[in-house]
């Protein structure tokens, strides 16, 4: 399997490169450096080396457009930047060469993500991002996430840093809270595992000001644990 390489300070690379976003697998690699879960993922360049990522991470598999210049995947070439449950070589060969198609209809450099897929019925999706307000400074949020984020709106706020206690507290002003807790005889979800994730995004925004928005959505909570299905960084402007 080939993969790109993720450079050892993505933020630093993406300066040098101009750009003011991370794509998600440099996102993905700065919240694991900070103690955040992750999907398994690997970014290929074709088609064929896509399946080979997928036959190594296993099957099923989501694909997705990674590009610098595609921030809003789901919504990108009427569909073609999100594919789930990808159960083949061949789906995913063929899911690969549309978003190569597109890219190139748009003159733009792309590559593929190719990431484990998970259950997301097993659990709660919920963001956690976070901003840098320009009267308060750091601020961190947690929601109901996913499809759910811009239904609902259904948010809490704290100033960053925070530490677990603060996380928590949070967390359980939300309406979602009955669903962490374990909605109808579900598993409750591991609140502090949630918790941890906002203390890492403000931690983020606090350490690395070239960090302007933080956006991880969804963030997969389970009774297992919390990890982060999907992620966005945005930096400051390019000098």
């Amino acid at each position: 399997m080939s993969e790109e390489p993720v450079a050892a300070d993505p933020i630093e690379a993406a300066r040098a490169a101009g750009r003011t976003a991370l794509t998600e697998a440099e996102a993905k690699s700065l919240l694991a450096d900070a103690g955040v879960a992750t999907t398994e993922f690997a970014v290929a360049d074709d088609p064929a080396t896509a399946a080979d990522a997928a036959a190594d991470i296993g099957f099923p598999v989501v694909l997705k457009v990674s590009s610098p210049s595609v921030t809003h995947k789901s919504e990108w070439a009427g569909g073609a930047g999100v594919a789930l449950g990808l159960d083949s070589r061949e789906a995913v060969e063929a899911a690969a060469e549309r978003v190569f198609d597109a890219a190139g209809a748009e003159g733009i450099d792309a590559a593929v993500l190719v990431e484990e897929a998970r259950d997301v019925d097993a659990g709660t999706e919920v963001i956690v991002g976070g901003l840098r307000d320009p009267s308060f400074g750091p601020v961190v949020l947690t929601g109901l996430g996913g499809i759910f984020t811009e239904v609902y709106e259904d948010t809490s706020h704290r100033l960053a840093p925070l530490d677990r206690a603060e996380a928590r507290e949070a967390i359980e002003e939300l309406t979602a809270a009955k669903l962490l807790a374990g909605y109808r005889g579900a598993p409750a979800a591991d609140v502090d595992a949630l918790a941890d994730v906002v203390c890492a995004v403000g931690d983020l925004l606090v350490e690395r000001e070239e960090v302007v928005e933080v956006d991880v959505n969804p963030v997969l909570a389970d009774s297992e644990g919390a990890v982060a299905l999907d992620a966005l960084v945005l930096l400051e402007g390019g000098e």
